[in-house]
C-alpha cells in the first residue's frame, strides 16, 4: 500500500475528511535500520513547541507558524545524510503526510508536560507518545526529558516515569533516548548545568533507569571536558545542537570535535539548524551531515 503525498496546505483538509489516513501512512511508511554501516545518526528535533518553548534567538514567537517550521523541516529532511527527525505526535503526523518520513529514522518524543517557565516544570510528566504508540506506528524510537532537580518534588516522578518508558520500549524492541540534566530552580526559571560534573552525575542516574539497557540512547550537550564526561558511560550517545545563539563557526567546530569521542555516535539538532542565523537551512543541514557522515 502507498499513500499520496500532501502539501501543507492540504493538511487540515484530510485531518477533517481522511484522518484514517495518518494510521494507514504509518502502516505503509518505508522504514530502515536505526543505523547503517557507519553507525552514526543525524537527527533533526522539532519537539520544543510541545513544551510552549518557541522562541529562538531573539524571536520568543519564531517557531509560533506550523507552516514554516514544516517547510524547514522538509527541506532538512531532504538533504543527504539527515538521517531522521525528532518530533511530537502533531508533527510527525503531518510530515507523515507530506511524505517526508520515507526511509527515515522517526522519533517519537514522549514527555512534555514540563511547559517552560511553568511552575510545574519539573514535574515533567508523560503527555505525548506512549510506548506502545511508538511501537505501534513502527517509530523507531522514544525521547524522554529527564531533568534532576535535588530540590524539586517533581524529579521523582519523572524519573519513575522515564524508568518505566525505558523497560517498555525495550520490550518493545526500540530505541529509549534518554536527554538527562541536572537542574536548579533560580528565580522561578529552570536552568540546566552545563559543567562536566554535572553532566557525569546527570548520566549515571539517567544509565541506571528502566529494568534493562538493552536499547538505551543517551542525548548529551556539548560541554568542557568532554573527553572525561564521555568516559561515565558505555550507552551509545548523541549530542544535541546547543545554544542557537553561539556562533555557527564555533558550534561546528565544538561538534566535530565531539564527534571524534567513540561512543559519541551523532547530533540532535533542532533549532541550530532549522533557524540558523541567515536563514539557510540547506546549507546548515548539509555542514552537519559532513560531520556526522563525511569520510567516516
Amino acid at each position: 500500500m502507498t499513500t499520496t503525498r500532501s502539501t501543507i496546505a492540504d493538511l487540515t483538509e484530510i485531518r477533517v475528511r481522511e484522518p484514517r489516513r495518518i494510521i494507514d501512512g504509518w502502516a505503509a511508511r518505508r522504514r530502515r535500520q536505526l543505523v547503517g554501516v557507519d553507525g552514526r545518526l543525524l537527527i533533526v528535533a522539532a519537539d520544543h513547541p510541545a513544551r510552549g518553548a518557541l522562541g529562538v534567538r531573539d524571536d520568543r514567537q519564531a517557531m509560533a507558524s506550523r507552516s514554516a517550521l514544516l517547510e524547514r523541516l522538509a527541506t532538512a529532511l531532504s538533504r543527504p545524510g539527515v538521517d531522521g527527525v525528532l518530533g511530537t505526535p502533531d508533527i510527525l503526523d503531518d510530515l507523515l503526510l507530506m511524505g517526508a518520513l520515507e526511509d527515515k529514522v522517526a522519533i517519537g518524543s514522549m514527555n512534555r508536560g514540563g511547559l517552560q517557565g511553568a511552575v510545574f516544570e519539573l514535574d515533567d510528566r508523560f503527555t505525548a507518545y506512549t510506548a506502545d504508540a511508538i511501537a505501534a506506528r513502527g517509530l523507531e524510537g522514544g525521547k524522554m526529558l529527564t531533568r534532576i532537580c535535588l530540590g524539586d518534588p517533581g524529579t521523582a516522578a519523572t524519573l519513575q516515569a522515564s524508568a518505566h518508558a525505558i523497560t517498555e520500549l525495550a520490550a518493545h524492541g526500540v530505541m529509549a533516548m534518554v536527554e538527562p540534566f541536572l537542574s536548579v530552580r533560580e528565580d522561578g526559571r529552570v536552568r540546566n548545568l552545563l559543567d562536566p560534573d554535572s553532566t557525569i552525575t546527570s548520566i549515571h542516574i539517567a544509565a541506571g533507569l528502566g529494568s534493562t539497557s538493552l536499547h538505551t540512547w543517551l542525548k548529551l550537550p556539548v560541554v568542557d571536558d568532554l573527553e572525561r564526561v564521555m568516559d561515565a558511560t558505555t550507552l551509545p550517545t548523541l549530542l544535541l545542537g546547543g545554544d542557537p545563539r553561539r556562533d555557527p563557526d564555533d558550534t561546528y567546530a565544538a561538534w566535530g570535535k565531539a564527534l571524534d569521542l567513540p561512543a559519541v555516535r551523532g547530533l540532535v539538532v533542532g533549532r541550530a539548524l532549522l533557524f540558523p542565523p541567515d536563514g539557510d537551512v540547506a546549507t546548515a543541514v548539509d555542514i552537519a551531515a559532513e560531520l556526522v557522515h563525511g569520510g567516516r
